[in-house]
């Protein structure tokens, strides 16, 4: 019989996806006050690989990563994606649709998951309506995309800042656990 093992508290990442970098500010202050001091906020990133939400959100779409000091356990992401569903919500055009986009994720030693409320094949179940992306997983010393990863998750800019933010949550985790051994 195996021992049950519970997951280590991960680094939330939130994917800021607007226009207006006022938005992207405004809507970071408002995560900031539910999750609490943000502890890297990407440049400003030009969001060119797809046009998908060129036609609900309008053109020159710019995408800023933000991560948090307080790390949390892995099974608070739906929670998460619901506040993140709401806030997005509040942020509409007069036509009804999304002036920002936010994605949330974690990351862990092990790989970067985001929520979704699609289902899809390699998507597993969460709870509350809400499933969790692998995106990417460690190997090698880096993150490294997988078949049905969004093609600027897999690129090399993105992955390089996912790489360093990942070295930030280690040294966390070695921090926390206070043990003085090297962790993952």
């Amino acid at each position: 019989m195996s021992t049950p093992s519970f997951p280590r508290p991960v680094k939330l990442i939130v994917s800021l996806l607007a226009a207006e970098k006022q938005l992207i500010a405004a809507a970071a202050a408002e995560l900031s006050h539910a999750y609490g001091v943000i502890d890297f906020m990407s440049r400003c990133i030009p969001f060119t690989m797809t046009d998908y939400y060129r036609e609900e959100m309008g053109e020159n779409l710019i995408r800023r990563f933000i991560t948090f000091e307080d790390l949390l356990p892995p099974e608070a992401l739906p929670d998460v994606k619901k506040h993140t569903d709401q806030l997005e919500g509040r942020y509409t055009s007069s036509a009804g649709g999304r002036k920002i986009n936010l994605d949330p994720g974690y990351i862990a030693l092990e790989h970067l998951i985001l929520a979704t409320n699609k289902k899809y094949t390699h998507r597993p179940y969460l709870g509350n309506g809400v499933y969790a992306d692998l995106t990417l997983i460690y190997r090698n010393k880096s993150f490294r995309p997988l078949e049905w990863t969004y093609p600027d998750y897999a690129s090399a800019g993105i992955i390089e800042v996912l790489n360093r933010l990942r070295e930030r949550y280690r040294l966390q985790v070695q921090e926390r656990e206070g043990t003085g051994l090297p962790v993952g």
